[in-house]
């Protein structure tokens, strides 16, 4: 399971990239506000980013998101007992 873990992490990292890349190519405070402000970029992502295959990266960059949070989590409890 660590490994889907890590292949989740990995996913959502690239997208993450993709996002960031397309804000700086917009402005460099936009880019800087990705970075530094937490969730500018999931409205970024929404609001402002456009690419051909916006749906996809935005799925696969939330959905990798998501099942990494509750696969460490289900990792980590896994850990604690014992299982």
């Amino acid at each position: 399971m660590q490994i889907l873990l890590y292949i989740l992490y990995l996913a959502a990292f690239a997208c993450s990239i993709i996002i960031l890349i397309h804000a700086f190519k917009a402005s460099v405070g936009q880019g800087f506000l990705c970075l530094c402000i937490p969730f500018y970029i999931l409205y970024y992502g929404f609001a402002r980013f456009t690419h051909e295959k916006k749906n996809l990266i935005l799925g696969v960059w939330i959905g990798a998101w998501v099942l990494s949070i509750i696969l460490g989590v289900m990792t980590g409890a896994y850990a604690a007992y014992g299982y």
